[in-house]
């Protein structure tokens, strides 16, 4: 990385869950599958969460850590008129607060917590599903696409997270008010 920024930001919830809980069809309803909201997440590079559904899996090693912040579920859930929702129910491995992380597509970031870091590279946004539609509000699917979904990230250093105060460091500058904005996209013709 050359010049570096640091962002003070906090990791508010670090999901760790060994199955899926959405698949099939939405109106059948959410699979009860073990969730936990861990103080601390065993990271290993190349595979992602330690005890996590995505770990060590091939088809899933350039996203197996997600990043979300929680500025962007609350902004879909003011633009809906819901209450906020439980950001556990995004089901993606890291909620943060004060972390832009649209403009970190395709770069290495380092999450700093519990004096400790991870390396990761961000590789494609997160995109939702329609299990939002049923588990967050109507209307949520289609509001959390261009990047309120988060980013999906490799592990490229083992390390732990921490829930708590982090420092996000980044190659390139962030706005941290603008953590909830959509990403807008040009009209096509």
């Amino acid at each position: 990385m050359s010049a570096l920024h640091r962002y003070d930001v906090e990791i508010l919830h670090l999901l760790v869950s060994p199955a899926h809980a959405y698949f099939g069809r939405p109106r059948d309803g959410a699979a009860d599958v073990p969730t936990h909201d861990a103080d601390r997440a065993d990271v290993v590079a190349d595979k992602g969460v330690v005890g996590d559904r995505f770990y060590g899996r091939a088809v899933h090693l350039d996203a197996s850590v997600t990043l979300l912040a929680v500025e962007a579920l609350d902004a879909v859930a003011a633009e809906l008129g819901v209450p906020r929702f439980d950001p556990m129910l995004a089901r993606r491995n890291v909620v943060l607060r004060g972390a832009h992380l649209t403009p970190l597509v395709g770069e290495e970031i380092v999450l700093e917590s519990g004096g400790d870091a991870v390396r990761l590279r961000v590789g494609r946004f997160a995109n939702p599903c329609a299990w939002m539609d049923r588990v967050l509000a109507p209307g949520a699917h289609p509001a959390m696409r261009g990047g309120r979904g988060g980013v999906r990230c490799r592990p490229l250093t083992d390390g732990v997270l921490h829930r708590g105060p982090a420092v996000l460091v980044s190659p390139v500058p962030l706005d941290p008010s603008r953590a909830g904005e959509v990403l807008r996209r040009p009209h096509l013709p």
